[in-house]
């Protein structure tokens, strides 16, 4: 199975994950990063938009060399967790070239899932939303080239992690994959997820579900990540995507990103519970998964 080769390992934090005490000082520390720059508040969001303004049309492509299209095969994983269901509603956020969406839509409509009742599948509303008009764009661009322009099933919604507008307790699951990172409190966006969230539909291991580049735990394959990631990446953005700034920001916001285990930690202190991560490719990404009850 190809998903054997990920090196993958799995981690419960229920008996530890409120160990870690909260450090409003390490919290606000990082929220004020951009890469390896110390910004104000308020001038990140425009940074990090600017970003993905500049990326948005070689996201795709970029994703595919840099992983070597692991990445398809880290969101199957995700999708997998989250065991979604017809009449489902579903909050991707940080989703804008719809990837995950796609993906969840793929499996409601496969055979082994497909419901009794065609108008069950109707009622499903899966809301990919993104801080970006340029990401979403995309996004709805490769939904028409699925012939789904005109689904009812995918809502494509501009909106911020850290204020978004539904109804409290008005979704059944929540993903958000290599997004979180840029988010300028992490905190926030966290509450909001749990926010969000219904509590009914706990029969689902992983109701609240983020993959994200994480750190590395094993010490050789460390180095050699590093060297990729410092020397390799931004050349290659430079390459394809005219833009070695934005990959540059890209591997230094991994290195500034909560490990594993304090992000796991931070999910726990927003209210979340049985919260878990699995580690791929020996940490160079980690699947963060939690119940809502």
């Amino acid at each position: 199975m190809a998903l054997g080769l990920l090196l993958s390992s799995s981690r419960s934090l229920a008996s530890r994950v409120l160990s870690y005490p909260s450090s409003l000082a390490s919290l606000h520390s990082h929220a004020t990063s951009f890469g390896f720059q110390q910004v104000k508040e308020e001038e990140k969001s425009k940074l990090v938009g600017n970003v993905f303004t500049n990326v948005a049309s070689s996201y795709d492509i970029m994703n595919d060399v840099m992983s070597g299209g692991l990445h398809r095969l880290w969101k199957e994983r995700l999708v997998g967790k989250l065991s979604p269901f017809a009449g489902m509603k579903h909050l991707d956020v940080a989703g804008g070239t719809g990837d995950v969406a796609f993906r969840i839509f793929d499996a409601l409509n496969s055979v082994n899932r497909r419901p009794l009742h065609k108008a069950s599948l109707e009622e499903t509303q899966i809301y990919v939303c993104d801080i970006n008009p340029n990401m979403l764009n995309v996004g709805k661009q490769r939904a028409a080239e699925r012939g789904l322009r005109d689904n009812k099933s995918l809502l494509w919604v501009e909106g911020d992690a850290e204020a978004l507008s539904f109804d409290d307790n008005s979704m059944d699951g929540y993903t958000i994959a290599f997004g979180i990172r840029n988010v300028t409190h992490i905190e926030k966006a966290l509450a909001q997820a749990y926010r969000y969230k219904c509590s009914h539909q706990l029969d689902f291991r992983g109701e609240f579900l983020c993959l994200e580049l994480s750190h590395v735990d094993i010490p050789v394959f460390k180095d050699l990540y590093d060297l990729y990631s410092f020397q390799v990446i931004p050349n290659l953005g430079e390459l394809i995507a005219g833009d070695r700034e934005s990959y540059q920001y890209l591997v230094e916001s991994v290195r500034r990103f909560p490990p594993q285990e304090r992000f796991a930690s931070m999910i726990g202190e927003a209210g979340f519970e049985k919260v878990e991560y699995e580690n791929l490719v020996g940490g160079v990404v980690a699947i963060h998964s939690a119940i809502k009850l």
